[in-house]
């Protein structure tokens, strides 16, 4: 999530405590619901971004169709869930399709709308489904909890050491608060989560399936991933003129500024799970 200059005091509560009941949320749904009602908790996050990025979009004049968009972003995790791979397919077959019959219909419909409203409910339904995916390999609900907790450990240390000693700007044009030594924290901090949840073996938890190696080439992926994630939000509302993408999370802005990390680290995650796995 993108760094932003909380001052100290009662900002800095309501973010923290947004942050705790969200994070309570997804683990409860993870441990509880089972990949039916992690898909729906995806779904709703997905929809709601999906939203925030059309909204931004729209900032810079380009019109896409938002409810082709957002019902596609909301079926990916729900089809991911039903009908793996073959139900992702069948949506962005829907929706792609569709896109181009509404293109043809409408003269005032222009080529930007069209790859806009296509790109957006990819850009956050159809990566956000891979979290669905991820639980429903061997071993899910631990790769699921070690990637939700490395990218808050990440998103954590990366804003207090930011705030704390950052001094080295990474990218001002695009995401002005962001350090260098700040993401060097968050990295350090992701990685070590990785390589502590190799020991969960020998938990009630039950481990990763993986080895230890593939846990550190995944725990120094998950910055990088999150990086990228982060950098390209704050373009797309640097892009629009925008602070926050929405302001439905208190301290957070929008659902998009809260997963912009989320959405490129969860297909990181479950590509090199898959790849860790093949014979």
């Amino acid at each position: 999530m993108t760094p932003r200059s909380t001052k100290p005091g009662t900002g800095l509560t309501v973010r923290i405590l947004t942050a705790l009941a969200l994070g309570a949320v997804m683990l409860l749904v993870l441990f509880f619901a089972g990949p039916l009602g992690l898909s729906v908790l995806v779904a709703l996050v997905a929809g709601f971004a999906v939203a925030e990025f059309y909204r931004l979009e729209r900032q810079e004049h380009r019109k896409p169709n938002e409810v082709f968009g957002v019902a596609a972003a909301a079926c990916m995790p729900v089809a991911a869930a039903l009908f793996p791979a073959q139900g992702l397919v069948a949506v962005v077959t829907a929706l792609v399709v569709a896109s181009l019959l509404w293109h043809l219909a409408f003269l005032q419909v222009t080529t930007a709308d069209t790859a806009t409203t296509v790109f957006g409910a990819l850009y956050v339904g159809f990566t956000l489904s891979h979290l669905v995916l991820l639980r429903a390999l061997p071993d899910g609900v631990v790769l699921v909890l070690v990637t939700f907790v490395s990218v808050w450990a990440n998103d954590v240390f990366a804003y207090f050491i930011g705030v704390g000693v950052g001094r080295h700007k990474m990218a001002p044009h695009v995401s002005p608060h962001k350090s260098w030594e700040g993401f060097l924290g968050g990295a350090v901090c992701a990685l070590l989560v990785w390589l502590a949840a190799y020991s969960l073996s020998q938990t009630p938890l039950g481990g990763t399936g993986l080895s230890l190696a593939w846990h550190a080439v995944i725990g120094l992926a998950v910055p990088l991933a999150a990086l990228v994630g982060d950098l390209v939000e704050s373009r797309f509302k640097r892009e629009a003129s925008a602070k926050d993408s929405g302001a439905l999370l208190p301290g957070h802005g929008g659902f998009l500024d809260r997963f912009d990390s989320m959405i490129v680290v969860s297909v990181t995650v479950y590509y090199l799970v898959v790849l860790a796995r093949t014979p």
